[in-house]
C-alpha cells in the first residue's frame, strides 16, 4: 500500500467460495487492479491485502535516474576495480 494516511472504510462482500469482491473506493485507494494480484496477511484475526506490483510496473519505474555521462563513469570506475578495465 501507499504510505499515505488516508483512511478508506467500506464493508465488502464475500463470494460463496470466499472471494473477497472490492468496491471501486477501496480498488482506488489501494491500486488494486482487476486481473492483479495481491497479497494477503493475517495480522491478529485481521485480514491485509496489499497489492503487488507487475513486472511491467516494477520496470516502468526506475529506481534511479542517471545521465549517460554518469553510467559511463561508474562503469569504468567498475571495470578499473574489476582489473578488466584498458
Amino acid at each position: 500500500m501507499s504510505g499515505g494516511c488516508v483512511k478508506v472504510k467500506d464493508i465488502l462482500k464475500v463470494g460463496m467460495k470466499g472471494e473477497v469482491y472490492t468496491s471501486k473506493k477501496v480498488r482506488a485507494a489501494t491500486g488494486i487492479k482487476p486481473g492483479g494480484r495481491v497479497r494477503a496477511v493475517v495480522i491478529e484475526g485481521r485480514l491485509i491485502l496489499e497489492p503487488i506490483p507487475s513486472i511491467e510496473e516494477v520496470i516502468r519505474n526506475p529506481v534511479v535516474t542517471i545521465s549517460v555521462e554518469e553510467a559511463e563513469r561508474l562503469s569504468v570506475e567498475s571495470q578499473k576495480e574489476e582489473g578488466v578495465y584498458g
